[in-house]
This record gives C-alpha cells, sequence and structure tokens, in this order.
C-alpha cells in the first residue's frame, strides 16, 4: 500500500522500488519451459521465501535454500556456496 501511494521508495542498496514496475509485472506474468534453477539466501530482506517458493512452484523451477544467504551474495561464505551451486548446474 505504501508503494501504491508513494510510486517510489529508495531503499538503502539496490534500484528503487517502483510502483510502475510492480504493476507491469504483475499484469505481465513470466512463462517458460527451460530447466530453472533459484538460489535464495534465508536472511535476504527483500523477498519472502513464500514468495520464492510460490515463484519456483509456478514456473517448475528448483530451489536452493542457503541458510546464511542474502538477498545479494557479498561474502566469502556466500560467494563459495554461489560457486559451488553454479558448478551444479554448469
Amino acid at each position: 500500500e505504501e508503494l501504491r501511494l508513494k510510486k517510489v521508495i529508495n531503499i538503502q542498496f539496490g534500484e528503487p522500488l517502483s510502483w510502475e514496475y510492480l504493476s507491469f509485472v504483475r499484469k505481465n506474468p513470466i512463462a517458460w519451459n527451460i530447466p530453472t534453477g533459484i538460489l535464495y539466501g534465508k536472511k535476504d530482506d527483500m523477498t519472502s521465501l513464500e514468495t520464492m517458493t510460490s515463484f519456483a512452484n509456478k514456473t517448475n523451477s528448483s530451489l536452493t535454500i542457503m541458510k546464511n544467504g542474502e538477498h545479494y551474495f557479498h561474502t566469502e561464505e556466500q560467494m563459495n556456496f554461489l560457486d559451488k551451486w553454479f558448478s551444479k548446474f554448469i
């Protein structure tokens, strides 16, 4: 509701949240039929696990959850996890 009213909300890192973009995404849902793997950080403060699980189920994607992961993987531990995760899919 706050985003709808303000139209744009700046966050501490990354791109600002945009009502226009969110509205576009909701009106134009994605659909694909290719194998997809999603890596999710359990400490993600931007996207809930419920949202990510729902997305993975809708797109028939595999979902891997890193216990100490965040929205942006940047620590040495996270990057090592990411490298190992990539090696499973490549």
